[in-house]
């Protein structure tokens, strides 16, 4: 199942939905290693913009920007730790052992990582997998989920579980 999202409105209440549909669940279900979500999607499809839709409804003031240069940006909100993680400048999955990213991956967090390609081989599976597309001036939106997460996707009105 995909959504269309017409403007940048649309795509921070998608990311507003999930925030909700998490909230809904408390952080006790969450996995012991974290809810790890994956972004997939050309530059510009609107990837930052959910994360920064999904924090703002979390509480989240502060300025939300894709950490390109940063490779991690950590934020707190609701008794939860995020950790919004964009790995486009990437060389090698090996570089975030070396950046310490292992650590996040823990009970009570959430990484939301935009370009997990970049990362294959290292990074946890996925338990959201979120794809933006461009499709004219809107965006599309598919969203899949593994293991008892679908219920998640389903409540936000984003998408079914993955095969």
């Amino acid at each position: 199942m995909s959504v269309r999202l017409i403007g940048e409105q649309a795509t921070l209440a998608a990311g507003a939905r999930l925030a909700r549909a998490l909230l809904d669940r408390g952080p006790d279900a969450l996995p012991s290693t974290g809810l790890q979500v994956h972004l997939h999607g050309p530059l510009g499809a609107g990837k930052t913009t959910l994360v920064r839709g999904l924090l703002r409804a979390l509480g989240v003031t502060g300025a939300v920007r894709s950490p390109t240069y940063t490779l991690v940006e950590p934020y707190q909100a609701r008794g939860l730790d995020f950790f919004h993680f964009d790995l486009y400048r990437l060389a090698d999955p090996e570089e975030l052992e070396l950046l310490g990213a292992r650590e996040h991956f823990r009970g009570g967090a959430v990484c939301l990582f935009e370009w997990p390609e970049r990362g294959v081989g290292w990074l946890p599976e996925a338990h959201l997998v979120l794809r933006l597309d461009h499709d004219g001036e809107a965006r599309t939106l598919q969203a899949a989920a593994r293991d008892d997460r679908d219920r998640w996707l389903e409540d936000a009105a984003l998408g079914p579980p993955l095969s």
